[in-house]
């Protein structure tokens, strides 16, 4: 599935809190034809402009619930489902977030459904604008 319907165009944004920039963040869909626990999503990789993200600095929301890569392996809830066709929220903690302008990401998703004898991995790329 291309970029454009991955990524949610409007999902592009600096992280502010008590007036300081501390992250950015962007929405994506997972590429999976099921909704998922977030314990089957064994993996996020950020890479943006050629700098990738290090693992404990990437947050996953999705429900209103926010999980460091480590507890999204533990949560077994279906109240954390990460439902086909759904957006949810990628944090990337980084100190000034990312300047204005035009940026290049690729994001990479690995889930591992039990059913499956392999894992399922896919990276997708877009360009998208801060403002």
């Amino acid at each position: 599935m291309a970029g454009r319907q991955i990524f949610n165009p409007d999902g592009f944004r600096n992280i502010e809190q008590d007036g300081k920039v501390v992250g950015y963040e962007f929405q994506f869909k997972a590429q999976y034809y099921r909704g998922v626990t977030l314990s089957i999503v064994r993996d996020i990789q950020v890479t943006v402009d050629g700098e990738k993200a290090a693992p404990e600095d990437i947050r996953f929301t999705v429900n209103g619930e926010t999980f460091t890569l480590d507890e999204m392996t533990t949560v077994v809830d279906s109240d954390y489902r990460w439902e086909f066709g759904e957006f949810a929220t990628v944090s990337v903690m980084k100190e000034g977030g990312l300047a204005k302008g035009s940026h290049h990401i690729a994001a990479y998703q690995k889930i591992v459904p039990s059913y499956m004898p392999f894992p399922m991995e896919m990276t997708n790329e877009t360009d998208f604008e801060i403002c």
